[in-house]
């Protein structure tokens, strides 16, 4: 039987230890996207999602899901809400005993993913900054960023992917969905592009630069699977997590 989990309860927890301050960069670029109360009535659409990704959301949504193999035994965190119907996917795959926890930094998020799932889901929900993780070092067996990456300043990106990696442990996965570099052929690279600029600043950065270049440099981790969608312009990039002390 699976495990059963309060939404409630865990958002109450989360007030009474205090919420973290809503980032300036998240507020300032997009408050209209995911902190004003009528972002969620406005963007938690499945077809709207699905546009925004240009029609590649349910595509990518598998492939992650094909990646887990449709499993998720022992503890998978999920690093930031996100609008549309992949959280209530990987609850799904939640196996016997298996937990899903996910982490936001904004409570309205919580409440809305919270709303969309069922009063006995296998999920935790953590009102928690994703560049200042408080879980114990090595204490998920996988992590998932889906579209979190291209939202954040450089240095927010990096602190969240090591954050990320050191929660994740030894033998486990971190999976990284996000946009890429794409095609010089591909006609969105330059009309996508200046859209974001304008929209999402940040996103600038994963149209001209690999992850690896916000990534430790500490031998941390291995690359172990990287797939390319839509002419390039969106990855999959998974990571599997070294145990550095059979080195020691």
């Amino acid at each position: 039987m699976k495990n059963s989990v309060d939404q409630t309860a865990v958002t109450c927890v989360a007030v009474n230890e205090g919420l973290p301050a809503v980032p300036h960069y998240l507020q300032a670029h997009y408050w209209w996207a995911y902190v004003h109360p009528r972002a969620v009535h406005v963007f938690e659409r499945q077809w709207l999602v699905n546009l925004i990704l240009w029609g590649n959301y349910r595509r990518l949504c598998n492939a992650v899901l094909d990646e887990f193999g449709h499993d998720l035994p022992g503890r998978t965190l999920q690093i930031a809400c996100a609008y549309g119907d992949l959280t209530q996917r990987l609850v799904d795959c939640v196996g016997p005993g298996g937990l899903l926890e996910v982490v936001d930094i904004l409570p309205i998020q919580l409440d809305n993913l919270s709303a969309k799932l069922a009063s006995d889901a296998p999920i935790g929900l953590h009102c928690m900054d994703s560049a200042a993780l408080t879980f114990a070092d090595a204490s998920f067996d996988r992590a998932l960023l889906f579209f979190l990456l291209h939202e954040q300043p450089q240095g927010v990106r990096e602190k969240t992917l090591t954050e990320a990696l050191r929660v994740v442990r030894p033998g486990g996965t971190l999976t990284i969905v996000d946009y890429a570099p794409p095609s010089r052929l591909n006609p969105l690279r330059y009309f996508w592009k200046p859209v974001l600029d304008r929209l999402e600043p940040f996103a600038r950065d994963l149209f001209s630069e690999d992850v690896e270049a916000w990534l430790p440099q500490d031998g941390s981790y291995e690359t172990v699977g990287r797939q390319s969608f839509f002419g390039g312009m969106y990855q999959m990039l998974t990571l599997r997590v070294v145990d550095r002390s059979v080195d020691r």
